[in-house]
């Protein structure tokens, strides 16, 4: 399984940001802007705390099977294996989500005069910030579930 890679998150977080950003303008210029619902940033809060609440689970029960602690319940590698797939669609969706009401917050950012426009802009914000914590926590938790290394050899190294 491939790791996830900030550069690709970055990118799809600045398309889809242009593109949404592009994408409001124009319907701006046939008639109303579609609006940033309230439950973005509690939703995507919700899944920062699951992703973050099973990365912190699976390092406590980590910890305590590498320590062979008595009574410690191990980590099944599928399970583990399925939690990191989910942290990474789950970034990868909030990265798009992110840009997507970034570019939309971008463009409400000129007319803050407009209450309405206003708590637009302020529901944007607060799901772009919920966006980057979903990712935050998938990257620690792949972080968490990732295998040691063989810290003997180096990548170009062969055994003696």
């Amino acid at each position: 399984m491939k790791q996830l890679r900030l550069k690709v998150l970055a990118g799809l977080f600045l398309v889809a940001g242009i593109l949404s950003w592009g994408a409001s303008r124009l319907w701006d210029s046939v008639g109303t802007l579609p609006s940033v619902p309230l439950a973005a940033p509690v939703v995507l809060a919700v899944i920062a705390a699951v992703l973050a609440a099973t990365a912190l689970s699976l390092r406590a029960r980590l910890r305590a099977q590498r320590e062979r602690r008595p009574g410690a319940k191990g980590v099944e590698p599928l399970m583990a294996a399925r939690a990191v797939v989910f942290g990474q669609a789950s970034a990868l969706v909030a990265a798009l989500v992110a840009g997507m009401y970034g570019g939309i917050g971008v463009f409400l950012l000129a007319s803050l005069d407009v209450p309405a426009r206003r708590d637009q802009a302020l529901y944007a914000a607060l799901s772009v910030a919920a966006g980057i914590g979903v990712i935050a926590a998938a990257l620690f938790l792949e972080h968490v579930c990732k295998l040691p290394e063989d810290d003997d050899e180096g990548p170009g190294e062969a055994r003696a």
